[in-house]
C-alpha cells in the first residue's frame, strides 16, 4: 500500500515544524505539503490531493470551522482538528466533529506532552485514512435542544447499568444513541476517546440535546437513572458499588491500548462490579480498546452488542470485539439505541 499523504494546515510555523518533524519518521505516513492558512491549504489540497488533512481551528484570515465547511462540502476527506486545550477550543472541535472532521488532537504545549503527541499524531491519521467519510458527514439535520421534565429528581439508585465506549467517529454516534434514550433509562456510562476540555464540551452539548442528563464525570459521581456520566479526557473511569449503589471512580494510571480514558477499563470494572446486571456497546472506532473488556462482561452475564461495519466512521474497535466473541449480535447505529433497551 502507498504512503498516507498528509497536509498540515496550522498558522504556527512550531506546529507544522513538530507534525512534519514527528510523521517523517513514522513508517508509510507522508508530510506532502503545510500550509499557514486555508487559503493556500485549499490550492494545495487541489494540487496535491492529500489523504488526511490535520487542520487547526483558530486561525488568520479564514477561521477553521468555515474553512471545515468548505471542505466537507466540495472535497471532501478526512479532517483532524488540532486545538488548544481550552473551553472555547473544546467547543469549536465540537463543532467541526459535527460537521464531518473524524478526529481531534491537542496542539503541543498542551499537558499532552510532545512525546505523546507524535504517536498519538501518527495513530490518528491512520485512523482517520481508514474512514468511510460518508459516514462521517451528517446525514441529517442535528438534534433540537429539549426541555428534560423539572419533576425529574434523580434521587433514587438503579440496578442496571449501560457501558459504552467510543473512539473515531463515536461523539456523532453516541449523540445518534443518547438522544433517543427516555429518562427513565437506568444509569449510563460512557468512555469516548477525547483529551481534556474536549470531554467537557461534548458532555454540555449533549446535556442541551438529550432528553436524560449528562454529564463530565467527577470521582465519586453517582449512576442514576436518566443520566449519563462521561469520562474526562486524560482520566480514567471505573465503575463502582456500594450496596445497591453505583458509582463512579475517576483517577489516572498507565494508558491501556494506548488510551485514557480507556474502554477495557470502564468495561472490566463494569463486569466486575454489574455482572449480569449490564448491558455493554461498543461503537465505531479505531483499534481494539473495549474488546477485552467487553468480553469479560459477557462472560459475567451481560448483555452486549456493537455496531455494524456499514454504518461505522471506522470498524476497529467493533470488528475487534465481534471477532473475541464479546458481541452477541451487531446492529446498524439507528438500531442501537433501540436494541439496548431492548436488551434491558
Amino acid at each position: 500500500m502507498s504512503d498516507i499523504r498528509v497536509l498540515v494546515v496550522d498558522d504556527s510555523a512550531v506546529v507544522r515544524k513538530i507534525f512534519t518533524e514527528a510523521l517523517s519518521k513514522e513508517p508509510g505516513i507522508e508530510v506532502v505539503g503545510t500550509a499557514p492558512d486555508p487559503y493556500v491549504a485549499r490550492d494545495k489540497i487541489v494540487s496535491l490531493k492529500p489523504d488526511v488533512i490535520t487542520l487547526d481551528v483558530e486561525m488568520p484570515r479564514m477561521d477553521g470551522i468555515t474553512f471545515l465547511r468548505k471542505i466537507m462540502k466540495y472535497y471532501p476527506l478526512p479532517v483532524i482538528i488540532v486545538s488548544s486545550l481550552t473551553a472555547k477550543g473544546g467547543k469549536m472541535a465540537l463543532e467541526a466533529m459535527e460537521i464531518g472532521a473524524v478526529e481531534v488532537l491537542s496542539k503541543p504545549g498542551s499537558s499532552y506532552s510532545v512525546g505523546d503527541m507524535k504517536q498519538q499524531l501518527a495513530d490518528k491519521i491512520r485512523a482517520a485514512a481508514r474512514v468511510n467519510v460518508s459516514a462521517a458527514r451528517p446525514q441529517a439535520a442535528s438534534a433540537s435542544p429539549v426541555s428534560r421534565p423539572a419533576t425529574r429528581a434523580l434521587t433514587e439508585t438503579t440496578n442496571k447499568v449501560v457501558a459504552i465506549g467510543a473512539s473515531t467517529g463515536g461523539t456523532e454516534a453516541l449523540k445518534a444513541v443518547l438522544t433517543r434514550f427516555p429518562v427513565t433509562m437506568p444509569g449510563i456510562v460512557v468512555v469516548q476517546h477525547m483529551p481534556p476540555n474536549f470531554t467537557t464540551a461534548f458532555a454540555e452539548r449533549l446535556n442541551g440535546l438529550c432528553e436524560i442528563a449528562v454529564k463530565e464525570a467527577e470521582d465519586g459521581d453517582a449512576v442514576l437513572p436518566g443520566r449519563a456520566l462521561i469520562a474526562p479526557g486524560n482520566f480514567h473511569m471505573l465503575l463502582k458499588r456500594s450496596g445497591a449503589r453505583y458509582y463512579v471512580n475517576v483517577k489516572t494510571g498507565p494508558m491501556v491500548c494506548h488510551q485514557r480514558p480507556a474502554v477495557d477499563v470502564l468495561f472490566n470494572s463494569t463486569a466486575q462490579y454489574a455482572g449480569a446486571n449490564a448491558v455493554g456497546a461498543i461503537l465505531t472506532g479505531m483499534g481494539s480498546d473495549g474488546a477485552k473488556g467487553l468480553l469479560k462482561m459477557r462472560e459475567a452475564g451481560a448483555r452486549t452488542l456493537g455496531q455494524d461495519e456499514a454504518s461505522c466512521v471506522v470498524y476497529g474497535m467493533p470488528k475487534e470485539a465481534w471477532k473475541a466473541g464479546a458481541v452477541e449480535k451487531q446492529y446498524p447505529l439507528d438500531r442501537i439505541a433501540d436494541e439496548i433497551m431492548n436488551l434491558l
